[in-house]
């Protein structure tokens, strides 16, 4: 990644005070960017003002499950940079049940922030991002690509994000406008911990060994590379490379493995 692309670019990353989201800033803003972000939580993104206080980052207090409060985030942004160079939907939440024990408000809560948020964001912000010519990309998952068990509403959510996005890079090919997923596989961040279980309250904790997993810092430069390089679409992990190849070519073997990795003793490992 060069530092001097993003340089005065104006680069708009919901969800960003966790995580990919908040590596992301970080990189952002030491290249020399203009940053807004949104979040939830007014007290992550007051800490992430004080952190980039000399800085230029915007952020609201928004949730994008909400059209309107999208609106505001996008436009306050504009009002702030003065246009929009780059946007990344990056927020996003994630679950943990069994689809026969799920609350089904459980399915539409991850449809509304991370497909829905993603559409109202980029609905607000595309007149700007065409005048620039620049980049839309969507934070997806293996779960865009492969159906994970425990996981429904998360897989549904992705699969329609990337489903989106690829008519979307279609529309706006003779535009000029750049298009991008990235899948990040297995990477140390909060989704896992802000996961829902069938009630729809937070898991709380992750299953996983944080310390094997890709860092979100070098999730966040592959990703802001890959926007350089104007990608149609990114796997990271090897793990996420290889699942996307075998359900491709081998569907019904996955099928096989994968419950064999997410089951143990007829149990769903959460």
């Amino acid at each position: 990644m060069s530092m001097s692309f993003y340089n005065n670019k104006v680069v708009v990353v919901t969800g960003g005070s966790d995580g990919i989201g908040k590596a992301l800033i970080g990189i952002l803003i030491e290249s020399g960017a203009k940053v807004a972000t949104c979040g939830r939580h007014y007290d992550k993104l007051y800490a992430l003002q004080l952190e980039y206080s000399q800085f230029m980052l915007h952020t609201m207090v928004c949730d994008i499950s909400q059209e309107e409060e999208c609106k505001r985030f996008i436009h306050s942004t504009v009002e702030t940079f003065g246009s929009i160079d780059v946007l990344i939907n990056n927020a996003g939440i994630s679950m943990r049940s069994l689809f026969d024990d799920v609350n089904t408000d459980v399915i539409r809560r991850l449809m509304d922030v991370n497909f829905m948020g993603a559409v109202y964001c980029t609905k607000a912000a595309l007149p700007f991002i065409i005048e620039q010519k620049g980049s839309i990309v969507g934070v997806s998952s293996t779960a865009g690509y492969r159906g994970l068990p425990g996981r429904s509403g998360y897989s549904a959510s992705k699969f329609a994000l990337q489903g989106w996005l690829e008519s979307l890079r279609t529309e706006l090919l003779e535009t000029g406008v750049h298009v991008m997923w990235v899948s990040p596989g297995f990477t140390a961040s909060n989704i896992r911990h802000a996961a829902l279980t069938s009630e729809g309250e937070g898991q709380g904790e992750s299953p996983l060994d944080e310390s094997k997993l890709m860092s979100a810092e070098t999730c966040a430069k592959y990703i802001l590379t890959a926007i350089e390089k104007r990608k149609r679409e990114m796997v990271l992990t090897l793990t996420g490379k290889f699942t996307v190849f075998l359900n491709k070519f081998f569907p019904s073997l996955t099928d096989r493995l994968v419950h064999r990795h997410y089951f143990k003793n007829g149990e769903l490992i959460k």
